[in-house]
């Protein structure tokens, strides 16, 4: 297949802003690098038992400094988050200010935290010369406590009760607020806000452009505190990150407070600083004298109140300038919008310009969204494990026996950087396996952030001096799947396949995790892994982090599978490298060996069941039986991604490798079942597989079956069959089962705040496809794929590819009745005209209609669909 680099394309103006970004010119250093949740995280946690959402529930947020990193709505910061610029609204009903968003906590929710606003990332561009943010805000009182106190009384079997629900949008009844940014350079910021009543009467709206310093000065540290000032008719800042200046248009009122904790409030402490916080916020509701006279402090915003009719919009305009420019005029007039107009126009050139965009126009919306929602979900990630466990100097020191709640084995742990988070709400913090995903979507625009992303998780002060990879924060000692090999070929490819210094990178320090693997996660040392958690919640009857030992083992068949994948991939990358530098020959046989003789555990073990034709966890007891665990799942279907075809021409320059391989084969016939070659005109084709052609054929009957794991919009996570025919165990008199759940958990495993067990999910279907088209690239093997099974359309894997690529991209796209499924559940979200072409990016979706569950803003590994929209225009 041919590969594109992406910066030979065209796309103008934003293709040359990513180049000179690259080279260090600056215009990546202002971005929407601020979370929308700081709250109930991990960092602010500094309780003795780790119940984080209770430490610092979202009561708290409006009053209490943050420690660690700043929340907001449609906030950009600098890279160091040592400025914010974001955006505060007040209907003049609420009881605060809307600064925020507002959710669920993991207990509060009757299936885990859970986001309770609409708001859409409609438009971004790779160095933030363009965004675009909207959200709908009710004009009645924001129901805060009939969503706690509705969601509190339903259980695990109802669904949750959402905003729209609650009928706060009646009538059209809220404010439709659309918030563009646009650099005139790298430090000059253009943000337009919009607003518009699509209420049936006027209605006023108080419009607060907000700009605050992170509080750095509170907590011991010899730092010195930054400062806003009122002077000339704009807010300027002095701070660590130099010279600041915010002006805006129109008559408003600037507020001043300090980005501290408002210790009266809520700790009924003295001392508490005369304008903390929330000053702003009591200001405006209450009509407070909480903000500072003087017009100083490390908080400031500016004060619109619009008052509109029916359908009326207004427009404020606000600019930050820094360094040298924040001494410069600031021109809000007909300037401004030029500036916006054309970096919007250099948007669209952009995206249009992308190797095989799509000429529909609805796809061309889901694939530009899915980028825009991908690219605000990158986000200033600060955490110094060290620091947190022992705690500051000026703060009470932290309760004894803390580093035993959670990461406490991470001391070494010190991040400050901007990293692609799965969303920036219910998952405001980087997930190590979900990171690959977003970094092969991000790389079709930015390939030198997305390669870069994958190099910061290897470094030294993430990675563990054992060599595992931190898994997310909640828990870096849990383990994912190692995808970050995978990750790095794609990107390597999508960025032409030139940048083998890259690649070089990647192995070296993949080689220190892939042998933390082998001996830590490989008990009986016989090529069959554990793993534990990798990344599928509760998908498995049994919590297979936690199974005592004195219960016995579990060897898992997505474990197995994805050690023979990573082997694979680590091989790939070996024999690209070795076609310039032979010294990777010898790293190159060491894996073929590796993937050969995990292949042959997993293929001759209890793991294979020839009756069923499927992959199964096998549970060892501590009295020697073995218990298959039957649940036909996504975890029998990773050793299918275990493939890489490659052709002659790619190792005939690499003859030792050639030689060892075969002589290798040789001595060990045995392994030879998942090695397969055959020619192709006058060359041979290799395809080095776990699942054998034969095996293959099989498996593929199940997973495109309508009644087991087929549906319309992808491969479930849990086969359908189990609807009517549920698995139950038995281990230590204890009895677990699993059956089809197509929609939210009913089960509390791991937080509850997820479902494995029938929804379709992205990353494995994503990785599925890929599969198939590898086998597809070995040419005609035989397999045959009846695509659904009892339809009698005999496909090939490359068209069954390109089948399951197209009923994924359909969640997003209107169907015949003119609804996207993923919305569908809400006339409101899917047919009303201002709501519709917005998409939210659902962490997974019902099994059986293809309704958006779980997280909506997770853009992460959910904006693969715009990678298999190109990919799939590609093989068009």
């Amino acid at each position: 297949m041919t590969q594109v680099n992406p910066a030979e394309t065209t796309g103008g103006a934003e293709r040359e802003r990513i180049l000179q970004a690259d080279d260090g010119t600056g215009w990546r250093d202002w971005g929407p690098y601020v979370a929308e949740r700081a709250w109930g995280t991990v960092r602010e946690d500094y309780s003795a038992d780790g119940e984080a959402w209770d430490f610092f529930p979202h009561d708290h947020a409006r009053s209490r400094a943050y420690r660690w990193n700043e929340d907001g709505m449609a906030a950009f910061s600098d890279l160091k988050q040592n400025w914010c610029l974001g955006l505060s609204l007040w209907n003049g009903q609420d009881a605060i200010l809307k600064e925020r968003m507002f959710g669920l906590s993991g207990p509060q929710g009757n299936h885990g935290e859970d986001v309770k606003e609409y708001w859409w990332y409609l438009d971004g561009t790779p160095t933030h010369s363009w965004n675009t943010w909207r959200y709908h805000y009710p004009q009645a009182a924001y129901p805060y406590e009939d969503l706690i106190e509705t969601n509190a009384r339903r259980s695990k079997l109802e669904p949750e009760y959402e905003l729209a629900d609650t009928g706060v949008f009646d009538d059209g009844r809220y404010w439709v607020v659309t918030v563009d940014y646009a650099k005139a350079g790298p430090h000059d910021l253009l943000m337009r806000v919009t607003v518009e009543n699509a209420g049936p009467e006027e209605a006023t709206l108080h419009v607060l452009p907000t700009l605050w310093y992170r509080n750095t000065w509170s907590w011991g540290y010899d730092v010195e505190k930054p400062e806003l000032r009122f002077e000339d008719g704009r807010v300027l800042g002095s701070g660590p990150s130099g010279a600041l200046a915010l002006a805006g248009d129109g008559d408003a009122e600037a507020l001043f407070c300090d980005n501290e904790t408002n210790t009266a409030r809520l700790f009924g402490a003295d001392g508490s600083p005369a304008y903390p916080k929330d000053g702003i916020d009591d200001h405006i509701v209450n009509g407070a004298a909480t903000v500072n006279p003087d017009r100083v402090g490390t908080k400031a915003a500016l004060h619109h109140t619009v008052t509109l009719g029916p359908g009326e919009t207004r427009l404020i305009r606000v600019r930050l300038t820094g360094g040298a420019d924040a001494a410069r005029p600031q021109n809000l007039g007909r300037a401004f919008d030029r500036v916006l107009e054309q970096r919007k126009a250099e948007a669209d050139a952009f995206y249009a310009g992308l190797e095989n965009a799509p000429d529909d126009p609805d796809e061309a919306r889901v694939l530009r969204q899915a980028f825009a929602g991908l690219l605000w979900s990158k986000q200033y990630f600060h955490f110094n494990v060290d620091k947190w466990l022992d705690g500051d100097p000026a703060g009470p020191p932290p309760p004894a026996g803390r580093a035993a709640v959670r990461n406490g084995q991470w001391r070494h742990f010190d991040a400050d950087d901007v990293i692609l988070m799965p969303d920036p709400w219910e998952y405001p913090w980087f997930a190590a396996w979900d990171l690959a995903f977003h970094c092969v979507t991000m790389a079709h625009i930015d390939p030198a952030f997305a390669k870069a992303q994958l190099v910061l998780l290897l470094r030294e002060w993430y990675m563990h001096p054992n060599g595992q990879l931190p898994a997310y924060e909640w828990n870096f000692s849990d383990v994912n799947p190692p995808t970050h090999a995978w990750a790095a070929i794609q990107v390597f490819l999508i960025d032409g396949g030139r940048d083998r210094a890259f690649l070089a990178r990647i192995l070296h320090k993949l080689l220190i995790n892939y042998t933390w693997w082998t001996n830590s996660k490989d008990s009986d040392e016989d090529n069959l892994f554990e793993g534990g958690f990798m990344g599928l919640d509760n998908i498995a009857p049994l919590n297979r982090s936690t199974l005592p030992p004195e219960v016995g083992t579990i060897e898992q068949a997505d474990s197995t599978g994805w050690m023979a994948s990573y082997a694979l991939d680590l091989l790939e990358i070996a024999l690209r490298l070795a076609r310039e530098d032979d010294v990777y020959e010898d790293v190159a046989v060491k894996f073929g060996e590796q993937f050969l003789r995990i292949a042959a555990s997993a293929n001759n073990s209890g793991m294979w069941d020839d009756e069923d034709a499927y992959f199964y966890d096998v549970l060892h007891l501590a009295d020697g039986r073995e218990v298959p665990l039957k649940v036909r799942s996504l975890v029998g279907l990773v050793p299918v991604v275990a493939s890489l075809a490659y052709d002659e021409p790619g190792v005939k320059t690499l003859p030792e490798f050639r030689r060892i391989l075969n002589q290798y084969l040789q001595k060990h016939p045995e392994l030879g079942s998942a090695f397969h070659r055959r020619t192709i005109g006058t060359e041979q084709v290799y395809l080095l597989a776990l699942v054998s052609p034969e095996r293959l054929a099989r498996i593929l009957k199940q997973v495109f079956n309508p009644a087991g794991l087929l549906s319309d919009h992808g491969i479930r996570g849990v086969s359908a069959y189990h609807r009517e025919h549920p698995f139950t165990v038995e281990v230590g008199g204890v009895e677990a089962s699993v059956d089809y759940e197509p929609a939210e958990s009913t089960t509390g495993l791991f937080g509850g705040n997820s479902n494995w067990r029938g929804p379709v999910w992205f990353p494995l279907n994503s990785l599925l496809v890929a599969a198939l088209q590898h086998y597809q690239s070995h040419g005609e093997t035989g397999v045959r794929i009846e695509d659904p099974l009892g339809s009698g359309n005999s496909l090939t894997p490359g068209e069954a590819a390109d089948d399951l690529a197209r009923r994924l991209i359909s969640l997003f796209l209107p169907g015949t009745d003119g609804r996207r499924p993923s919305d569908a559940r809400y006339p409101l979200l899917s047919a009303d005209p201002r709501w519709k072409d917005n998409i939210l990016f659902y962490e997974y979706f019902d099994g059986d209609t293809g309704q958006g569950l779980g997280a909506s803003h997770q853009t992460g590994w959910t904006a693969m669909v715009a990678h298999l929209i190109l990919t799939r225009g590609r093989a068009r």
